[in-house]
C-alpha cells in the first residue's frame, strides 16, 4: 500500500531517521537521490540502535553526526556529511542525544542544499572500522562495583534517562542518577559495593578501582531524590555492601 502512494508523488529524495527497521528495497530506490538517513555516530563507528549510550560507555571523546545514503544493510551506506562533536565529562545520554538532535538537523539541511544545488559527493564507509552498538536492555543497566568507579560513572550516564543504573541495597532497588568519582584509592579501598561514608553531601562507594560519590538516587517507584533527601527516610549506614543479594524487581 505505502509504495504505490509514494511512486504518485515522484519523489525527489527521502529521509529517514531513528526508524529501526529495514526499509524495503523497492523504496530505496524510488526516489531520485534515495533515501538519506540521520544517525548519530561518525559512522562507520557505532553502527545500530544505541550509539549515543555506547560511545559514552566505551569513554569515546568524541562522536557525531552522520547523513548517508541507506543501502539494503543496517547503517552501511555511502557517507554524504559528517560533523564531529566532544562528548563532556558529564554529558549523560539524554544530553548529548539533544546536542546531536540539533546537530543532525542542521546537517541534513546542508545535505538536501548539495544534493538540490548538485555538489553532492557520497564516499563509502570504510568496513574495517565498522562497530555496532545494539540496543540497550534493562539488564545493561546493573552495576557492577568490582568495575571501576569511572566505568560505573559512564554507565550512570549512559542510560540516562533508559534504562538507568541500578543496584540492589536491603531487596530495594536503587537508580543512581547523579555520581563524581575518585579514581584513586588514597584509604584502605573496602570491598566493592561497601558503603565508606555517608553524609547530606553525598554517598563514597567502593569499587574495584576507585570510590563512587552518588549525590543523587531514586528508590524503585519513587521520585528522584538528593543524598540528604533520601537519608532522611531511610537508615543507610557505613560498613553495608550495595550490589549484594537478588535485585528487587
Amino acid at each position: 500500500m505505502v509504495l504505490p502512494r509514494v511512486r504518485t508523488l515522484q519523489p525527489e529524495v527521502g529521509v529517514v531517521i531513528s526508524y529501526g527497521r529495514v526499509i524495503p528495497a523497492e523504496l530505496l530506490t524510488l526516489p531520485q537521490h534515495g533515501m538519506l538517513g540521520v544517525h548519530s555516530s561518525l559512522l562507520p563507528k557505532y553502527r545500530g540502535a544505541s550509539p549515543i549510550a555506547w560511545a559514552i560507555l566505551n569513554a569515546e571523546q568524541t562522536t557525531g553526526v552522520s547523513v548517508f545514503r541507506l543501502n539494503e544493510r543496517v547503517d552501511a551506506g555511502d557517507i554524504l556529511l559528517q560533523r564531529a562533536v566532544s562528548i563532556e565529562p558529564h554529558d549523560t545520554a539524554a544530553s548529548l542525544s539533544e546536542r546531536l538532535a540539533l546537530l543532525g538537523a542542521e546537517l541534513l539541511l546542508e545535505g538536501l542544499e548539495r544534493l538540490e544545488r548538485q555538489t553532492s559527493t557520497f564516499y563509502p564507509q570504510d568496513e574495517s572500522l565498522a562497530t555496532y552498538a545494539p540496543k540497550l536492555t534493562k539488564a545493561h543497566g546493573l552495576i557492577d562495583w568490582h568495575t571501576s568507579a569511572a566505568s560505573i560513572d559512564r554507565l550512570i550516564r549512559a542510560t540516562t534517562p533508559w534504562p538507568g543504573a541500578y543496584t540492589n541495597w536491603r531487596g530495594q532497588l536503587l537508580k543512581l542518577l547523579d555520581t563524581t568519582y575518585d579514581a584513586q584509592n588514597h584509604t584502605k579501598p573496602g570491598r566493592p559495593g561497601e558503603v565508606l561514608a555517608v553524609s547530606s553531601d553525598g554517598l563514597v562507594v567502593a569499587t574495584g578501582e576507585g570510590k563512587l560519590v552518588i549525590q543523587a538516587l531514586q528508590v524503585a517507584g519513587r521520585r528522584r531524590m538528593m543524598v540528604r533527601e533520601f537519608l532522611a527516610g531511610h537508615d543507610l549506614r557505613v560498613g553495608e555492601i550495595l550490589g549484594s543479594g537478588k535485585v528487587a524487581e
